[in-house]
């Protein structure tokens, strides 16, 4: 499981499996059996643990790197995406969109240690390289709120573009992107202030934003 990259399906009704590809060779492992819809995954910094959340039927699978073995199945909200693992692989959070929420596993126990109601139809998820805060994009309300992780305290609503899905954090820990799909545009967001940047015009619909490291 230390291979490289992995293939994740994109939609609810497909096979429900995740395939492990070795980036040295292009080989293709046998097919890894998950939950229903698989639609986002996330590698714990300790490399140990995959989380992949599945939104046909409102789970995330914890795959165990070393083994490709799934070793738990964890209930969440409805319509998860992410997730996001912290950087000391504590916990997990995951953006439940029909919900609004937010679930928190704390991966020790492999369970939901609480539920954060956040905007309407969270998109995105993405934490901080310190772990304190977990920026989360609300696609239904064109918005970003921030959750302190140490209180679970939920900011007031950021205003970004229309339709926020993607959202990223800069390695120094000092801005945010945020793909604006409904209106085409990237918004920019200084942390230490929440202040907006005017947003950049990309391509139509952007769904996700990647940074490259320094």
């Amino acid at each position: 499981m230390s291979h490289g990259a992995l293939e994740v399906p994109a939609a609810p009704g497909d096979l429900g499996t995740v395939s492990v590809i070795t980036t040295a060779t292009g080989a293709v492992s046998a097919p890894i059996t998950v939950g229903s819809g698989p639609a986002g995954i996330g590698i714990a910094p300790d490399g140990r643990h995959l989380y992949v959340a599945n939104q046909g039927d409102g789970t995330v699978s914890v795959i165990t790197a070393a083994t490709g073995a799934v070793s738990a199945t964890i209930k969440v909200g409805t319509i998860p995406v992410g997730p996001a693992i912290t950087p000391d692989s504590k916990h997990v959070y995951v953006a439940n969109q029909i919900d609004g929420t937010v679930s928190v596993i704390t991966t020790a126990t492999d369970s939901v240690s609480a539920t954060i109601k956040v905007g309407k139809a969270p998109g995105g998820v993405a934490i901080t390289p310190d772990g304190k805060h977990v920026f989360v994009a609300n696609n239904g309300d064109g918005t970003v709120q921030v959750i302190t992780t140490t209180t679970g305290a939920v900011s007031a609503p950021i205003a970004v573009g229309k339709g926020p899905q993607g959202v990223a954090v800069t390695p120094d820990g000092q801005h945010v992107y945020v793909a604006n799909n409904g209106d085409g545009t990237v918004s920019v967001i200084t942390t230490a202030t929440a202040a907006v940047s005017a947003p950049v015009p990309v391509g139509n619909g952007p769904r996700s934003v990647v940074i490259c490291p320094p």
